[in-house]
């Protein structure tokens, strides 16, 4: 299964200067952030995962992953558009979301998948279940949780392993800094 919707027609107006209009077509296109995984605590994370090697073929890890139960709600992480739903090799059953500041939000081993393709879904909205579909089969059922940027940061680069990929990627655990509650 793989859908995807077509957005060249947003690109293209961002690229020439227009997004401001594009992304003030919604009155609450606005970036609340929330975690992904309804329930997370950092106790389900590892701190360190952003950029972690060895990672099997991608070489580094490009995002975090959140362990929970099999069938815990995954919802969005801020309000998007659901541009692509896809089950592939690698991601297993995964989402590709557009969201304020032109920024990818990627979920990927999921269990199942609500139909929201071309939709507009606000933070919060469960879009899927926890699962451990992909690469990820056999392993505990978890969230990979990652942020790419439509438009590179060259700043971010840097000389680790497959560092000039970091001006498209952003750090997942410092992007929910502002909603990680820790219960110790």
């Amino acid at each position: 299964m793989s859908k995807t919707l077509i957005v060249t027609g947003v690109l293209i107006v961002g690229a020439l200067g227009g997004a401001g209009a594009v992304w003030q077509a919604h009155e609450n296109w606005q970036e609340p952030i929330v975690m992904p995984v309804v329930g997370a605590t950092p106790r389900d994370w590892h701190p360190e995962t952003f950029w972690y090697e060895p990672w099997g073929e991608s070489l580094v890890h490009k995002g975090m992953d959140i362990f929970a139960e099999r069938g815990t709600p995954v919802v969005a992480a801020t309000n998007h558009i659901i541009l692509s739903i896809n089950d592939s090799r690698r991601g297993g059953k995964n989402i590709w979301a557009l969201g304020p500041n032109w920024r990818m939000h990627y979920y990927a081993h999921l269990d199942s998948i609500e139909e929201n393709l071309g939709r507009y879904v606000e933070a919060g909205t469960q879009i899927g279940t926890v699962g451990s579909s992909g690469n990820a089969q056999g392993k505990p059922p978890h969230l990979h949780y990652g942020i790419r940027l439509v438009f590179a940061d060259e700043s971010r680069i840097d000389d680790s392993t497959l560092g000039e990929q970091k001006a498209n990627w952003l750090n997942p655990i410092e992007y929910l800094a502002p909603v990680i509650t820790d219960p110790r």
